[in-house]
């Protein structure tokens, strides 16, 4: 089904449909591979015991949660499509003018967190892989770029989004140069007795083995992130309901795919105990994959091909700054987040102001440990928008059984019980302190709420 575009008075500022599957495609792998391959890889098989290629299992427990939380994503988002994604699904499912409000006020407000922690994992290491290129960057030269590159990135998205779609695909062009540059490499150099070469008790049953599990896990998770961006700009994507189903399953299946052969390419080639524990061996664990190329081909061609890196960790970049300045606007939109965000640029029409607080508070985080950005984003958002997801995806199967559906979930709901059990799983094996973290940032926000409600006359203190 496809949702008419905004039909605004003449001259007033509105988004227009300009992202087909291809534009939807490239903007979910771009998001999806960014730098993440590049960056996680030491710390990945360093999760489990004393690390080793055991913990590629994290990625199978990562893609089993994935594609039945993808169907979960393909069917909120064809049946309602609008930009917000999550916001506008929780909404819906929970009820516009009571608890669906709390949810998509929580979502918003974890997001504005949440969101920017998983940009600035892209500057980390952005940084990371310059320092090849430029030996002996001091910490300060490295801040500077991770600052540069993300006021460039809110540049070139300060304008139409014709223009955007077209920047998205050649971005996206770049990428599928540099991962078929590593998988082509890897494959004509394997060493399957360096890739398989197992820790005595690597697979020993244990409670150690189920918690490095769940790391090695949200890991996978992380990389995956981003086969639902498309969700986020509903508003601007031509024949959403077949557009976004589309765009999530050739994005999850294509992307995995592409890890798979990463991951086992640069184990086959570096022996995992050069850059296990990755905090140990910092000078080939920041920039793994160009230490892969320069053992393969030399200095050189791993020099250009860290600029191919660079080029990619711009695009996810770009993909997901596109997508995330689209949350807040379109919560405030409404009235369901603060009114500020719910401007548009009167002349380019975009959310200038989501855009400019989403990209500085990027910047902000990006000074943090690259690990434990990673374990809170993942823990930020699981319980209101994965979890919230599955709920409310069931819970809209119950009360609006007539909604159009032009994607429906297969074998309803086994996956949506999958989902939510890897979910749960992968939120209690995440540790005291980062589930803390995840709890109290909620529960602020409640309070917040609450606030913000009382001072409106609202829900729950609506006459």
């Amino acid at each position: 089904m496809s949702a008419p575009a905004p039909t605004d008075p003449a001259g007033t500022p509105h988004l227009h449909r300009r992202f087909g599957t291809l534009e939807a495609t490239a903007l979910n792998m771009t998001n999806m591979i960014g730098m993440g391959p590049f960056i996680t890889i030491p710390l990945l098989m360093s999760a489990i015991g004393a690390g080793g290629p055991q913990a590629l299992i994290g990625w199978v427990v990562a893609i089993i949660i994935v594609i039945p939380d993808g169907m979960v994503w393909a069917e909120l988002g064809a049946a309602l499509p609008g930009s917000g994604g999550t916001y506008h699904y929780l909404r819906e499912a929970y009820g516009r003018d009571t608890w669906g409000r709390l949810m998509a006020f929580l979502f918003i407000w974890s997001f504005i967190l949440s969101g920017p922690l998983e940009i600035a994992t892209a500057y980390i290491g952005f940084a990371q892989y310059a320092g090849y290129v430029m030996p002996g960057m001091s910490a300060f030269q490295k801040g500077a770029l991770m600052v540069a590159l993300g006021l460039l990135a809110i540049l070139l998205l300060y304008r139409r989004i014709g223009a955007v779609s077209k920047i998205t695909v050649t971005l996206w062009i770049g990428m599928l140069l540099t991962v078929g540059a590593v998988i082509v490499s890897g494959a004509m150099n394997f060493n399957p007795k360096v890739a398989f070469d197992f820790p005595p008790g690597a697979f020993e049953l244990s409670l150690g083995f189920f918690l490095g599990l769940g790391a090695a896990a949200r890991v996978g998770i992380y990389d995956y992130l981003g086969y639902y961006d498309i969700c986020f700009i509903g508003d601007e994507v031509k024949q959403p309901g077949r557009t976004i189903p589309r765009s999530i399953f050739i994005s999850v299946v294509a992307v995995a795919l592409v890890y798979v052969a990463i991951n086992l390419s640069i184990i086959g080639v570096i022996p995992w105990r050069e850059f296990v524990p990755a905090d140990q061996h910092k000078e080939v664990a920041d920039s793994i994959v160009s230490i892969f190329m320069e053992r393969l081909h030399g200095r050189g061609v791993a020099t250009v091909f860290t600029f191919l890196v660079l080029w990619t960790t711009m695009g996810s970049v770009f993909a997901l700054l596109l997508g995330y300045s689209r949350i807040p606007y379109a919560a405030a939109k409404v009235g369901y987040f603060f009114k500020v965000f719910a401007k548009l640029h009167p002349v380019r029409e975009f959310p200038h102001v989501s855009l400019v607080v989403i990209g500085a508070i990027s910047i902000a985080c990006s000074f943090l440990p690259l690990g434990a950005v990673i374990d809170a984003l993942i823990v930020t958002r699981l319980l209101v928008q994965f979890i919230g997801q599955v709920g409310g995806v069931m819970l809209l199967r119950r009360t609006q059984p007539r909604l159009e559906r032009p994607y429906r979930i297969w074998l309803y709901p086994l996956p949506c019980l999958v989902a939510l059990a890897g979910w749960l799983f992968v939120f209690a094996t995440s540790g005291g302190k980062v589930i803390a973290f995840g709890v109290g940032t909620l529960a602020l926000g409640v309070v917040v709420f609450l606030a913000w409600s009382r001072m409106k006359r609202a829900w729950p203190f609506a006459k």
